[in-house]
């Protein structure tokens, strides 16, 4: 059983449906987790938290869940109870007295993911499922904060969680059920089925394949066929790319141990087709055909910023079989796979400085994961379509966000600019960010060009960074402000040419709060609160 309506916790009682639906799982690998997160600098709490304490040993009566839905480790599941239990208002005084009373900030992140894997219908991919796809996007920001900040995304991810799971229970109050184990293929067995399931659309199938898949194969190996499955379809523009990403390096973050409700809930994501017939929307087919046909040892080319400016000035026309074939033939004449992904993403940048919104915003946020799929795989043809598709969706982003304003973000690629006293003095350095980001309410051509200054003479990408993401920690007020924030600073700092730098950060003061803004209450309350646990 994939999901239905939930008869549990009883200040949800009141307010449940009886509308049931079903749902399914999937699951993740690792080949290049870690050197793809320390290119992209963030951290993803791929180490150890060694100032973490142990959560507390569950009771028996903690631990107790209704029958007919799906259940969670016994150390992790009276925590995601008390997540689901306890009221909006008063969440933040109960995580802050079980912060003090030894619970770590690995298993608050683990039962808060959890919680919307349970509780939040994962279709359509995006609206109020974002409480669960922000997760990961939160602890990078936590993990470069200072230390006093870094349990601000936290809290704000709880907040969150309880407006999405209000939201769920109005909507039909779904939960993610029990697998049909009499369905669950042996192991020899799983991935074909499970490809096969995926093939076909078919979510119940799917659901019990990678429950079989998760249980007998390796982070890895399990997660090679859902990789391909969700480079495949644009739908939810991009979501079901960012679901799985986001997926596997928040279970990078908690334990690979949680992998299988977290699969299943990926899967049946992945298979949403929000009422249209089967099949994907994108150059999928075309990505397909190209990728066969890509030159052996195309992992390995030259560096070209002119190649990276023309598939750029193409995007702006192209279909998005003609981008992607654009791609591939660059690729086939020897030009470093890196240089096309810097491409896609200025091109998506590109978007989000002509016309910021919410379609511009996932051209980023897409990009950024497929970038992340393509480092994470170690399936060659699933590698090529990450890239290809990466460039094969920016035109679809571009027909519907409708932009009006010219600016060719290439062009603000600066080129000769002697350095400045930026580079060495830090306080110089802090002044400059502090006008850039003041710049920001209804001046944002102005801090554009300070920033693209700023970067020009050789200040300091990372100081930029920690400047708007402090920003963002103390005036966020949406789930974007976190997975923008974080997908475009590794796009900035995974350029493979420098000079991309200043006009992906440029890019990135899109989507900043200004100055007006002014600290959210929430965050507010929350100081408060983690004051009082610490």
């Amino acid at each position: 059983m994939l999901g239905g309506r939930r008869p549990r916790h009883a200040f949800l009682r009141a307010l449940s449906s009886t509308r049931r639906d079903a749902i399914m799982g999937h699951k993740l690998p690792r080949r290049d987790f870690l050197h793809a997160a320390s290119a992209f600098g963030l951290g993803a709490g791929l180490g150890p938290i060694e100032t973490l304490r142990a959560m507390t040993p569950a009771t028996a009566a903690e631990a107790k869940v209704d029958p007919e839905i799906v259940r969670f480790r016994p150390e992790i599941e009276p925590v995601v109870r008390w997540i689901e239990e306890t009221p909006r208002e008063q969440v933040f005084d109960r995580a802050a007295a079980e912060l003090k009373g030894g619970l770590g900030y690995r298993p608050l992140m683990a039962a808060l993911f959890l919680a919307g894997i349970r509780n939040i219908k994962p279709r359509p991919v995006g609206f109020k499922f974002h409480a669960v796809m922000v997760i990961n996007s939160a602890h990078l920001l936590a993990q470069t904060s200072p230390m006093a900040e870094r349990l601000l995304p936290m809290f704000w991810a709880l907040d969150n969680f309880k407006s999405s799971q209000a939201a769920d229970v109005r909507e039909g109050d779904w939960t993610l059920g029990l697998v049909d184990e009499s369905r669950v293929p042996p192991p020899r067995r799983a991935r074909a089925e499970y490809v096969r399931a995926m093939e076909a659309w078919d979510a119940d199938a799917a659901d019990a394949a990678v429950a079989g898949l998760c249980r007998t194969s390796g982070a890895a190996e399990t997660m090679e066929p859902i990789w391909r499955m969700a480079v495949r379809d644009q739908r939810n523009i991009g979501h079901k790319a960012i679901f799985a990403a986001q997926s596997w390096r928040t279970l990078q973050a908690i334990g690979w141990e949680h992998a299988e409700p977290v699969l299943r809930s990926l899967t049946f994501g992945l298979l949403d087709l929000q009422g249209d017939r089967p099949g994907p929307i994108g150059p999928y087919e075309t990505s397909l055909e190209l990728a066969a046909k890509v030159r052996d040892d195309w992992q390995v080319g030259r560096a070209d910023p002119a190649a990276t400016r023309s598939l750029v000035q193409a995007l702006r026309q192209a279909t998005p079989e003609a981008a992607a074939a654009e791609a591939a033939k660059l690729l086939n004449q020897g030009i470093s796979p890196r240089a096309v992904w810097d491409a896609a993403a200025l091109s998506a940048g590109e978007l989000m400085m002509r016309n910021p919104g919410i379609i511009s915003l996932h051209a980023t946020t897409a990009t950024n994961a497929l970038h992340y799929i393509y480092e994470a795989s170690g399936d060659e043809t699933t590698r090529k379509l990450a890239l290809l598709q990466a460039v094969g969706w920016q035109p679809l982003y571009r027909d519907r966000s409708k932009a009006n304003n010219p600016v060719e973000i290439d062009t603000l690629a600066p080129t000769g600019t002697p350095a400045g006293p930026e580079a060495t003095d830090r306080a110089k350095a802090d002044e400059a960010i502090a006008e850039i980001l003041g710049s920001l309410d209804g001046h944002r051509g102005q801090a554009v060009t300070k920033a693209v200054e700023f970067l020009a003479r050789g200040g300091s990408s990372m100081r930029l960074f920690a400047g708007v993401r402090k920003v963002i920690l103390h005036r966020a007020s949406d789930s974007h402000d976190y997975k923008f924030g974080a997908a475009i600073w590794e796009e900035c700092l995974a350029a493979s040419d420098s000079r991309w730098r200043p006009p992906l950060a440029a890019a990135a003061l899109q989507h900043v709060p200004g100055p007006s803004a002014g600290d959210s209450p929430l965050m507010t309350r929350a100081r408060e609160a983690i004051a009082k646990a610490t």
